[in-house]
C-alpha cells in the first residue's frame, strides 16, 4: 500500500540515536464490541481506551515528547532522530525498510535505534527485547488421483501422504536453542483437500506451516530440513511434495553492551524495576533495522494489544515519557565521557 512515513533528524554528526515506531494498525474488528468507539482516544478510569494505544501510538507519542523536549533544551551533542513509518502490521514493503534504503543513501544511518513496541509484560519496564526469532513459512502439496471411495483401489489419495509429512515436521526436533533463544517451532496453520464430498477421494491435498526459528538456523538450514523430511515420506509412501517457500525474516540477536546499559539503567532509574533481555514474541521492523546499526525495543505494557479495548495507563505513558528522556540523557553523557 501506499503510506505516508515520516524521519525528523535533530542535530548533526555522532554519536546518532533513533527512535523508531508505526502508527498503522491492525483492523479494530466489530465496533460494536468496543465499549467506546476505538479511534476515539476515550479516557475513562485512568486509562486512554482506543486502536494502537500500545501498540504503538503510545510509546511514539511518549519518545516523540521526550525528543522535542530534549531538543528544545539542547541536552544533548550529537544528533537524535525520529523514524515513524506506516507499513508494519501488513506486508511491511512500504515502511521502514524503505525508509532505511533512503536513509543509507543519505548518511543518515543511526549508531543505535530504539523501537518502541510494547514489550512490557506485567509492569512497565519489565522487558527489553534484544533479538527476535526469525520466521519462515512453507506451502506443501501433494497430488493424487481422484476416485470413489469403494474403489480405493483405482484412486491415490493424498491425504495419509500428507498427514504422515505434517506429523512428522510437528515432531521434527529442529535444535535445543540456546542462552537466548528456546528451541525452534513449528506449527501448522492449514490443512486443505477442497473435497466437500464424503465419497470422493480427493486429487489433492496441501498444507501450510511456519517455522518460528532462533539463531542456530537459517532460512537455508531449515529448509533443507523440510526438504529431507519431505523425501523420507516420500520415500516410504510414494508420491511427490511441491514446497513453496516464503521468507519473512531472519533471527537476529543485539548482544547486551554499552547501549543494553544505558536502556536497563534508565529504566531502573525511573521505575525501579530491573528489566528482563528477551528474543520471544513475534517479529517487528528491527528485524530490518539490525541489518543497519544495533537495535533495541522497549515500550508500553502488550497486555490487550491487538483485542478490543486495548488500552494504555495514562500514568505509563508520562513515565515511559520520562523513561526515554532519561535514556536520551544517558546516552549522550556516557557518549561525551
Amino acid at each position: 500500500p501506499d503510506v505516508d512515513n515520516l524521519f525528523a533528524r535533530f542535530g548533526r554528526g555522532s554519536p546518532h540515536l533513533c527512535f523508531a515506531g508505526h502508527i498503522d494498525v491492525v483492523p479494530p474488528g466489530r465496533l460494536e464490541d468496543w465499549a467506546a468507539p476505538p479511534f476515539a482516544a476515550h479516557q475513562e478510569n485512568g486509562f486512554l481506551f482506543g486502536r494502537g494505544a500500545s501498540d504503538m501510538k503510545g510509546s511514539i507519542a511518549a519518545f516523540a515528547t521526550a525528543a522535542g523536549d530534549a531538543v528544545k533544551e539542547g541536552a544533548f551533542t550529537g544528533s537524535l532522530s525520529l523514524l515513524i513509518t506506516a507499513d508494519e502490521e501488513g506486508p511491511a514493503i512500504n515502511g521502514t525498510k524503505k525508509v532505511l534504503a533512503w536513509m543509507k543513501e543519505k548518511g543518515h544511518i543511526p549508531d543505535h535505534c530504539l523501537v518502541g513496541e510494547p514489550t512490557s509484560t506485567d509492569r512497565l519496564g519489565d522487558t527489553i527485547k534484544i533479538g527476535r526469532r526469525g520466521s519462515l513459512s512453507f506451502e506443501v502439496k501433494i497430488a493424487g488421483i481422484q476416485g470413489h471411495v469403494a474403489y480405493q483401489h483405482k484412486a491415490d489419495n493424498p491425504i495419509p501422504k500428507l498427514a504422515r509429512l505434517i506429523d512428522r515436521l510437528a515432531t521434527h526436533e529442529f535444535d535445543g536453542g540456546n542462552d537466548r533463544f528456546d528451541p525452534t517451532t513449528l506449527a501448522v496453520t492449514t490443512f486443505d483437500v477442497g473435497n466437500p464430498a464424503a465419497n470422493v477421494i480427493p486429487a489433492h491435498a496441501r498444507a501450510c506451516f511456519n517455522i518460528r526459528f532462533n539463531t542456530e538456523q537459517t532460512t537455508e538450514s531449515l529448509t533443507a530440513a523440510v526438504k529431507g523430511v519431505c523425501k523420507s515420506v516420500e520415500d516410504e509412501m510414494g508420491g511427490s511434495f511441491a514446497l513453496d517457500i516464503i521468507p519473512r525474516a531472519d533471527a537476529f540477536i543485539t548482544e547486551p553492551g554499552a547501549f543494553v546499559g544505558v536502556v536497563l539503567d534508565a529504566i531502573a532509574a525511573e521505575t525501579g524495576v530491573v528489566a528482563r533481555l528477551s528474543t520471544s514474541g513475534g517479529t517487528s521492523d528491527a528485524r530490518f533495522i539490525k541489518d543497519y546499526c544495533p537495535v533495541l525495543e522497549f515500550g508500553a505494557l502488550n497486555a490487550t494489544i491487538h483485542q478490543v479495548d486495548e488500552k494504555i495507563a495514562i500514568a505509563d505513558l508520562r513515565n515511559l515519557a520520562a523513561i526515554y528522556r532519561t535514556i536520551i540523557e544517558t546516552y549522550f553523557d556516557r557518549a561525551a565521557a
